[in-house]
């Protein structure tokens, strides 16, 4: 229909609008400040789970308040609605902690649409608030009205999440996929003794390039792109993190181990693909990708 704007039409605006750039830039300063590097970012990002929480915590919240409708809506007991609403709400803060800690280190393209689906699911938070208040005090339709019109707005918010995660991809996982882009078998790569010392460079192979680290006589190849938004990985910075070698992305400073490729610090989830290396009598390096 000529001159409609639809729902992704309005979400791509979004992504180009500059308008909201000094809070968006303000706010993620403020987030990554106060939560530094460490354990309790590393599980707001889902590390230890290799997934990033804030989906499927956010399903869990909607999941409540779409309920409460269904059950308002076939007058069911409203003591049961109210323990629905209560669920969702209570889950709500994790799932925000979860979802500012993971906006904070994205691109700023996918921050403007982030900040408006973070402030959709504040309006929708402060609607079902309301509602639950509402029905404790015993005005069940008022409270009823505020649902629905909560789930509106908590739909809204949902479909730019949505926009973020397949449109956008954050918190998709950015790394190659090497079993298809890379034949199994070994495969030369360059001659050993052109690779510098003990400081990471990158080289291709095929249709990706690649992390390479000498040191001495051994070599280190990790996929180059991070996995978190495909940061250049020969780029960043060498570090030992109790006692173990890694690699920091020069972007959102995921951190990666050498040994192989496993996530240390977020907020990356996934790992680094890691290949292995053996080197020829005429000092050629030859790779393929690891098998475990």
């Amino acid at each position: 229909m000529r001159g409609f704007a639809g729902p992704v039409a309005i979400a791509d605006r979004l992504e180009k609008s500059k308008a909201m750039d000094s809070p968006i830039r303000g706010l993620a300063k403020a987030v990554r400040r106060r939560l530094r590097q460490g354990r309790l970012r590393d599980v707001l990002h889902g590390v230890p789970l290799g997934e990033p929480v804030h989906p499927p915590l956010a399903t869990v919240s909607l999941g409540c308040w779409l309920s409460t409708a269904v059950l308002d809506l076939a007058d069911a007991d409203p003591r049961a609605s109210r323990l629905l609403l209560a669920t969702g709400l209570i889950n709500a803060l994790p799932t925000a902690a979860a979802g500012l800690t993971d906006w904070s280190s994205l691109h700023r393209e996918q921050q403007r649409v982030g900040f408006v689906h973070m402030l959709a699911n504040a309006a929708a938070l402060g609607l079902f608030s309301a509602s639950l208040l509402a029905r404790l005090r015993g005005h069940e339709r008022p409270g009823r009205m505020m649902s629905y019109a909560g789930l509106a707005v908590g739909g809204l918010g949902a479909y730019l999440g949505g926009h973020l995660a397949h449109r956008q991809a954050a918190g998709a996982n950015h790394a190659p996929q090497v079993t298809h882009l890379v034949p199994l078998g070994w495969h030369d790569l360059c001659p050993l003794k052109d690779l510098p010392d003990g400081r990471p460079v990158a080289r291709r192979l095929g249709y990706i390039q690649l992390f390479v680290l000498r040191q001495g006589e051994g070599v280190t190849v990790l996929a180059d792109r991070c996995p978190h938004l495909a940061g250049p990985l020969h780029q960043g910075r060498l570090v030992m993190e109790d006692g173990e070698a890694c690699v920091v992305c020069p972007w959102h400073s995921s951190t990666f181990r050498l040994s192989d490729g496993s996530v240390r610090h977020g907020p990356a989830t996934a790992p680094a693909p890691v290949f292995e290396t053996r080197i020829r009598r005429d000092g050629t390096i030859q790779v393929r990708p690891g098998l475990t």
